[in-house]
């Protein structure tokens, strides 16, 4: 499993915007090869952060399959017109203790 991890700073006074657009595009995702789960949250201390946390199988189905798909165009237009700046995306692998 694979965990994606990606703050969203959304442009101030947007929010709400981003919030309904994220829920007609939660399901771009959700259809995906590979794809687990995801969550949103919001920050508390600073409300124009958000954090996405998605479960991928493999890196690859995000990078590649999800990243290559014609259903990432359709999520780019829903979504990055938001963010400023584009957030950058880290993948993590959980650790055995």
């Amino acid at each position: 499993m694979i965990l994606e991890s990606a703050p969203l700073d959304v442009i101030p006074g947007r929010e709400a915007a981003f919030e309904a657009a994220f829920a007609e595009a939660q399901h771009i995702i959700a259809g995906m090869p590979g794809y687990i789960r995801h969550s949103l949250s919001r920050c508390v201390e600073r409300p124009n952060r958000y954090l996405l946390l998605v479960e991928w199988e493999r890196l690859e189905d995000h990078t590649e399959g999800f990243r290559r798909s014609p259903e990432y165009q359709r999520w780019r237009a829903l979504l990055h017109h938001f963010y400023e700046p584009i957030p950058a995306v880290e993948h993590f692998r959980p650790v055995s203790l």
